[in-house]
This record gives structure tokens, sequence and C-alpha cells, in this order.
């Protein structure tokens, strides 16, 4: 484990092998032909009862701190962009990319692998199905249970997801409609 002095720690906080804390967050500004490296000032503060998995990695803020709430349960290979906010008790499951400047409220779940572009909201109790990508500023509202990408409520994912399991026959089936009515056309 590696912890940088920004970092603040509550009690009864597990951390697990290779977990980094307080690294710089990826935050560049292009300019002059390059990129160059945007300060990163803020801090890293973890709550009581915080457990943070094996080689999950928490970047320090960039202008504001990263905040993990009491609770929060980070399983391992999970990545907390700068500037993250996480609420109380909120679970996120392994390989999960949160990019900078995203807030969770309090009791979310976040599936495995799931992919969050900056600015987002999850809101509280909301529930996020494994493998979902949320887009750059989108708000998954409180109680809302979602997957997909981009995420959309359970029922119409499911329901987009058996149409999809049946393109090949509805495309083979129009291709067939198509060459009866040229046919159906072609002797008027």
């Amino acid at each position: 484990m590696t912890l940088y002095n920004s970092v603040r720690i509550g009690n009864r906080v597990e951390i697990h092998s290779g977990a980094v804390l307080g690294a710089d967050g990826f935050g560049y500004a292009f300019g002059e032909g390059r990129h160059w490296k945007f300060p990163q000032a803020g801090i890293v503060e973890i709550g009581d009862d915080v457990e943070i998995g094996a080689n999950t990695t928490i970047d320090r803020g960039s202008l504001d701190d990263t905040r993990i709430a009491e609770g929060v349960k980070l399983d391992n290979l999970v990545h907390i962009g700068h500037n993250v906010q996480i609420g109380a008790h909120t679970v996120i499951a392994a390989q999960t990319g949160v990019s900078g400047s995203c807030v969770f409220g309090h009791h979310a779940t976040i599936g495995g692998q799931v992919g969050f572009g900056d600015h987002c909201t999850v809101e509280d109790h909301a529930v996020i199905g494994s493998q979902a990508g949320i887009l750059p500023g989108k708000i998954v509202r409180s109680g809302q249970i979602v997957w997909g990408t981009p995420v959309r409520p359970l029922e119409k994912f499911k329901e987009l997801n058996a149409w999809f399991s049946r393109l090949p026959e509805l495309g083979a089936r129009i291709k067939k409609l198509e060459v009866e009515l040229e046919a159906k056309i072609g002797k008027s």
C-alpha cells in the first residue's frame, strides 16, 4: 500500500495490499502544442469503517478534495478520480472506474466494471448493474436501478436486450420482405 502525504484516514479503515491513496489525478490542460500538468492541490479524506480493496487507487483532488464517507466499501481494482465524493455506505465492485468530479449519494450500489464519465451524479440508493457506462454529466436518480451503456432503467434495458438478441432473425425477415416487395413492384 502507498499513502501520499495528502491523505487523511478515519478510524477502523482497512486498506488492502497494493492500494494507492493520494496520487495526482489525471489533470492536464492543452496549450502551446502540448499537455501541461494541472496542479493537484487537494487531499483525500477517508471516513471511518471504510474498506479499500487490493490495487485500488484514489486520486487526491485538484482544486477540491476527494472524499470517501464512512462505511464505504471499495472492491479490488477500483479507480477513484480526483475531486470524487462518495456518500456513506456506498459499495463499488471490482474494476470500476470513476472519472473526476463525480458525486455519489449514500447507500448506492455499483456493480463491477462500471465506467463513469466525469461529473456524473449517482443519487442515494441508486443501483447500477455491472459493465454499465454512465456518460459524462449524467444523473442516476435516487432509488433507480439502471444497466447498459449508456445506462437505462432496468426494464428498458431488458426490453432492448431482448430485441438485440433477435436482430439477425429480424434482419433476415426484412431482407426477405424487401425481395418479395421488389418482385411485386417489378411485375406491375
